[in-house]
């Protein structure tokens, strides 16, 4: 039974930076890809960064490279994504998601891919 459970949301200023933890259990970590999600207010979901701990692989959307990062810690089983830099259009309910390495295609992340889910959490930048 996989389960994800995002933190680290909250409401800072421009310029600001806040660290999203996806922490993740039931899985095994080789066969998926996590991806980062984020929908703002009154508009669609969009994939943001995808991670893949064998090959290092790390795919950022145009509009947060440069500003987020990516890293895992496996003995956590957490994903992290280090977004620096905020700014207000990057307001939204941020969600982590993992999808089965033989279902994702590549980049940018299709949500219908990614078979689990976490519940969100809120980044609100002022």
């Amino acid at each position: 039974h996989v389960q994800l459970v995002e933190s680290g949301g909250g409401s800072v200023q421009a310029g600001g930076s806040l660290r999203l933890s996806c922490a993740a259990s039931g899985y095994t970590a080789s066969t998926y890809f996590v991806a980062w999600f984020r929908q703002p207010p009154g508009k669609e979901r969009e994939g943001v960064a995808v991670i893949h701990s064998q090959g290092h692989y790390t795919r950022y959307a145009d509009s947060v490279r440069g500003r987020f990062t990516l890293s895992q810690d496996d003995a956590k089983s957490t994903v992290y994504l280090q977004t620096n830099s905020l700014k207000p259009e990057d307001t939204g309910m941020y969600y982590c998601a993992a999808g089965h390495t033989a279902v994702v295609a590549g980049f940018p992340p299709n949500p219908g891919d990614y078979a689990y889910w976490g519940q969100g959490t809120q980044v609100t930048v002022s």
